[in-house]
């Protein structure tokens, strides 16, 4: 096999014509969300799945250009194993390997991928000779986990405790019947209060209207150790 500056391995299969280019997609699930103020703000998560796209040459005669491991392949030899990988959905890796002429090498790619698609073209231009347009998809490994739950021993301090507990309001607690008072803490918001008391956080202009002197001209500003009374709905 004759050493290429740049060669292209999907699977074991080396592609005997390097694509001229080999586009990259890096995705994210990132989000911009509107605050009850107006402002916006990034909500960043993790990273998704990146796409990447290629078009091959896959030759039916041999060329002084084309590179092959170990004899030269007609291009039936790769278009079936391409229609193995989607049929038996198979994951593979997706090498890309660039060499200076001096042979150091430069920074590569090397992925666990799936074939998502590909088309074939025939153009008369290119003789007998065929055009593959591949894209490939990130294949990232997961698998369920187990978890073991113990019951806890018996503790009379512990249970007892656990009584005297004050418990949470969800969203299908019952709205206060009579007004209450409540003493903000670190990270409590308006919204998040109205969902509290009442289930339903757009609920939260209740609240800031019967407290609009403690809190101000700002409902999205309230601060630890405010007394905020919270008025039935």
């Amino acid at each position: 096999m004759a050493k290429s500056g740049y060669e292209f391995y999907l699977g074991k299969r080396l592609l005997p014509v390097p694509p001229e280019q080999l586009q990259m997609t890096f995705n994210n699930a990132n989000k911009t969300v509107t605050l009850m103020n107006g402002e916006q703000v990034n909500l960043l998560k993790k990273p998704e799945l990146t796409d990447i796209e290629f078009e091959c040459l896959l030759p039916q005669v041999r060329y002084p250009f084309a590179v092959y491991k170990s004899k030269f392949r007609k291009a039936d030899y790769f278009t079936e194993y391409f229609e193995e990988l989607k049929n038996s959905r198979k994951i593979v890796r997706f090498k890309v390997y660039r060499n200076l002429p001096n042979g150091k090498p430069l920074s590569g790619v090397n992925m666990k991928v799936s074939l998502e698609e590909y088309k074939i073209t025939e153009n008369a231009k290119e003789g007998n000779d065929l055009k593959v347009k591949i894209k490939l998809k990130q294949y990232r490994q997961f698998g369920t986990k187990t978890v073991k739950i113990y019951k806890p021993a018996k503790d009379k301090k512990k249970r007892k405790a656990t009584e005297d507990r004050i418990p949470r309001e969800t969203e299908n607690s019952p709205a206060p019947s009579a007004p209450q008072t409540y003493t903000v803490v670190k990270g409590d918001c308006l919204w998040a209060l109205a969902r509290r008391f009442y289930g339903n956080g757009s609920l939260y202009t209740v609240i800031y209207e019967a407290n609009r002197s403690v809190i101000g001209g700002n409902p999205d500003l309230i601060y630890p150790g405010q007394v905020l009374v919270i008025p039935p709905v």
